[in-house]
């Protein structure tokens, strides 16, 4: 196998190096007090992710701290259905609110015609960062996958019981299914375009593929993400996918088999010796420390750190946590869990 300069690539490709690489969900965020500081000043999150100048300064921000093998793109999943025309803003304290869509006559309010228009200060920030990126870093696009949107979507908001979009789903699955084209041609579109503005690697967020059983799990998060991946590598043959369908359970085996993904990410309830045996074999798998013990820090961090790296580390590998980095994490406990990894080799 040929050398690939970059950790994060050579990982994805299914090289061993001595040590994995590493980046963080959510690794730019609000719990560094830089964001803060811009995040007062920008106005509005939305703002945010829209402005060109603040994405690439927050997305840079982690790296200049920790030297991350990569750097994930500063947006949001929710800017699809937003480009689409459905009406978003993120309340303080309350996250995204969206009209919801709940059947085919609210399907109408929607269109794909200012779709790559609306998002082009995300296609911009990507351009940037191409550019301004150390060389060892990879610079990763990402989406929501289809699902999860959907769960938006249909509930208008975040949900715990996911009441709406699963009733619709359940008992209207052919108008529910002309959401899930929709989104699918969308998203596949929307990570072409990313790839084309720059970024290496993309990676489609599931968050909410474990709220489903078995079959519609196959149905509704396999399927859907098995044609993103085709329509991308149809037109991006060399550039990987990672999938994270959060909450799979024991349907990740049907993921890695069903979905085409390059990598999948686990989240944190994935025994890492489960994942060896049963996933490994067949991709690069990223995870999944708890970010709440990222949180805590201290002796808990180091053992929970080194118990995946011992058991993941042989077979290729990216370090990651099992959901994003949470806002009462102390910055220096990502400077110890970097240092960490970066010594792994000599641990000993």
């Amino acid at each position: 196998m040929s050398e690939i300069l970059k950790p994060m690539l050579a990982a994805l490709a299914g090289e061993v190096r001595s040590r994995p690489p590493f980046w963080l969900m959510r690794q730019a965020g609000r719990y560094l007090p830089e964001y803060r500081a811009l995040r007062a000043k920008a106005g509005s999150f939305l703002d945010m992710c829209y402005n060109p100048d603040h994405a690439v300064e927050v997305t840079l921000q982690p790296l200049r701290r920790y030297d991350m093998d990569a750097a994930i793109l500063f947006s949001d999943i929710l800017v699809v259905p937003h480009a689409l025309g459905q009406p978003l803003a993120f309340q303080e304290g309350e996250g995204p609110k969206l009209d919801p869509v709940r059947n085919v006559e609210d399907l109408k309010r929607l269109s794909r015609d200012r779709f790559h228009e609306r998002l082009e200060p995300v296609y911009e920030t990507l351009r940037r960062l191409s550019t301004a990126l150390p060389a060892h870093t990879t610079l990763i696009g990402f989406a929501g996958a289809p699902w999860t949107i959907a769960c938006y979507m249909v509930e208008g908001a975040g949900s715990k019981e996911y009441a709406h979009v699963k009733r619709w789903a359940y008992g209207d699955p052919a108008g529910f299914g002309m959401l899930m084209d929709l989104l699918v041609e969308a998203t596949a579109d929307y990570l072409c375009t990313q790839i084309e503005a720059g970024a290496e690697v993309v990676q489609l967020f599931d968050s909410w593929a474990g709220v489903l059983p078995a079959g519609e799990f196959r149905r509704w998060v396999i399927e859907p993400t098995r044609r993103i991946v085709a329509l991308v590598k149809a037109r991006h043959p060399g550039i990987p996918v990672i999938g994270f369908p959060r909450g799979a359970g024991l349907c990740y085996e049907d993921y890695v088999s069903g979905a085409g993904v390059t990598a999948v990410g686990l989240d944190t309830t994935v025994p890492p010796l489960w994942a060896a045996r049963n996933l490994q074999s067949h991709v690069p798998v990223q995870g999944n420390l708890d970010p709440i013990m990222l949180a805590v820090g201290g002796e808990a961090l180091r053992t929970a750190a080194w118990d995946i790296l011992e058991t993941l580390s042989g077979r290729p590998f990216v370090f990651n946590l099992g959901h994003g980095v949470i806002q009462t994490t102390p910055p220096e406990h990502v400077a110890e869990l970097a240092r960490l990894i970066k010594e792994w080799p000599q641990r000993g």
